[in-house]
């Protein structure tokens, strides 16, 4: 079984390769308690965890930590737990609940949300299919710098899927996703 990311001992690693020689262990310490206390808060700690928990597959402690930080409007644990909602990581499949953290984390800009909400509305799933709605996120993805959103943005103005038709803006959009003329 994976150990939990321990922020607090990373830091103190950290913090321990960066001290200067010269320094004294009180002179060290204390400059590592001020600093620890300016730069990693109980939040941090928590969202560090719950993220950690996430990315080990252990999704019902995840659903745990990150569940109260979703409801609190941070996005990146909305992000995570929209996905475990949508399918039944670590809790029942929910695809209302899914849908609510996916569009609340797209809302407040999280690129990989925005693309995932328009894949939502691409596909129909936790919500109705809405092609236009889906061209929007996408969009919104696309314009931060997300490849996979650019790409499904091409083929959506290629085949007028959501949006008019157009060779031009599938041309832009491939472009900027990194491929070779088409």
């Amino acid at each position: 079984m994976l150990a939990p990311y321990d922020a607090h001992a990373d830091f103190e690693d950290r913090m321990d390769r960066t001290a200067a020689p010269t320094e004294t262990y009180s002179a060290t310490h204390h400059r590592k308690t001020t600093a620890m206390s300016e730069q990693i808060t109980d939040f941090d700690m928590e969202l560090g965890s719950g993220i950690a928990a996430f990315e080990a597959k252990h999704f019902a402690r995840a659903a745990g930590l990150l569940s109260p930080l979703a409801e609190g409007g941070n996005a990146e644990a909305q992000y995570r737990m929209a996905i475990m909602a949508q399918n039944g990581l670590g809790m029942h499949e929910n695809p209302l609940l899914a849908f609510k953290y996916m569009q609340a984390a797209a809302e407040a800009g999280l690129d990989i949300a925005q693309h995932g909400l328009g894949f939502m509305y691409l596909e129909g799933e936790c919500t109705e299919k809405d092609p236009e709605k889906a061209a929007h996120w996408f969009t919104k993805a696309a314009e931060q710098g997300l490849a996979g959103s650019q790409t499904t943005l091409a083929m959506m103005y290629e085949e007028g899927r959501g949006v008019e038709m157009d060779s031009e803006q599938a041309k832009k959009w491939y472009r900027l996703a990194g491929f070779e003329e088409r």
